[in-house]
């Protein structure tokens, strides 16, 4: 299982903007073919940086929704709000809790 992390900050005046953008196609990424799971976290000490966690079958499936064109059109709207350059990281699940 691949698990895609992404950091995002976004100024300040933005973050409702973002959270909106977010409630509004969170179902719709989760239907996307093979993802299994997308959890969006905020960071403690930085309340305007936030991270999405989302779990793929495969990289394949991921390039598919990060080519589709609702994940274009979402980033060509969140892109404006960012007061930093996102980084993301691709790595594969090994061990989960019990």
């Amino acid at each position: 299982m691949l698990v895609r992390i992404v950091k995002i900050g976004f100024y300040k005046q933005n973050v409702d903007v973002f959270l909106k953008h977010f409630e509004d196609n969170k179902t719709k990424i989760r239907a996307f073919n093979g993802c299994t799971f997308l959890a969006l976290y905020q960071a403690k000490e930085d309340p305007t940086v936030f991270f999405t966690y989302s779990y793929w079958e495969s990289d394949s499936q991921l390039q598919n929704y990060r080519q589709s064109k609702d994940f274009r059109a979402l980033w060509s709207q969140l892109k404006p709000l960012f007061s930093m350059r996102p980084e993301a990281w691709s790595v594969n699940k090994l061990e989960t809790l019990d």
